[in-house]
């Protein structure tokens, strides 16, 4: 499969609550919050699955994304724009080797790009 979603978060404004309320729930193991990046907390998928995390959303609405891995963010985000879709975030790297962005398809769905590069 092209362009697999391979990364999910969910974002609220408690992420202390809701990193209690999916490990009651659902047994998911989360690593401890960081701070400076709204709380966020890793999921330990244990292999199987996709990755994904939970965090804050800095006074963003409340949202569930998915991330579709891509070779080129920006490519992505200008056939997003011809096809009808709003970029809501342009290209940024949020860590060594990992690079995203965000769009709102014509529905208004909040969705990701990640390129992940290899070390």
């Amino acid at each position: 499969m092209s362009n697999p979603v391979t990364w999910f978060e969910i974002i609220g404004t408690d992420a202390a609550r809701l990193r209690t309320f999916y490990s009651d729930v659902f047994g998911w193991k989360l690593s401890p919050p960081v701070p400076e990046m709204g709380n966020y907390s890793i999921l330990d998928n244990e292999g199987q699955g996709i990755g994904g995390g939970i965090g804050e959303g800095g006074g963003g609405p409340s949202r569930v994304t998915i991330y579709i891995q891509v070779d080129d963010p920006e490519t992505y985000l200008g056939k997003v724009t011809a096809a009808g879709g709003t970029v809501l975030m342009p290209v940024m790297n949020v860590t060594e080797g990992v690079t995203i962005a965000m769009f709102a398809d014509p529905e208004g769905h909040t969705i990701g790009l990640l390129k992940a590069n290899p070390s």
